[in-house]
C-alpha cells in the first residue's frame, strides 16, 4: 500500500510541476521588446510607445538621442500590440 501511495504522491508532484511549466513558459516567452532589433550590431532595446505613424516615433527618437550619449543612432521598428496597433519598439546603438 505504502509502494502505491508513493507512486501517486510522485505522480501527482510532477503532474503539477509540468503544469507549472506549462503556464509559466508562455508568461515569460513574451518579451518586453516583442520586435527584434534593426539590421546591424549593436542595437539595444530603450522603450516603446504608440505614435500616429514610424516617422513621428523616428522623429522622437532622434531628439532623443542628445539626451543619451552613449549612443549615437536611434530608430524604430513597427511592433503592433494587443490594443496596440500603431505600438513602436525603440532602439539604440
Amino acid at each position: 500500500m505504502e509502494e502505491l501511495m508513493k507512486s501517486w504522491r510522485t505522480r501527482i508532484v510532477l503532474g503539477l510541476a509540468v503544469g507549472a511549466a506549462v503556464v509559466t513558459v508562455p508568461l515569460t516567452a513574451t518579451a518586453a521588446f516583442a520586435a527584434g532589433p534593426p539590421p546591424g550590431d549593436g542595437w539595444q532595446p530603450v522603450g516603446g510607445e504608440s505614435f500616429d505613424s514610424w516617422q513621428k516615433c523616428y522623429d522622437q527618437m532622434q531628439s532623443d538621442l542628445s539626451q543619451n550619449p552613449k549612443y549615437h543612432e536611434a530608430t524604430c521598428v513597427s511592433d503592433p500590440q494587443p490594443g496596440l496597433p500603431d505600438f513602436y519598439s525603440e532602439w539604440m546603438r
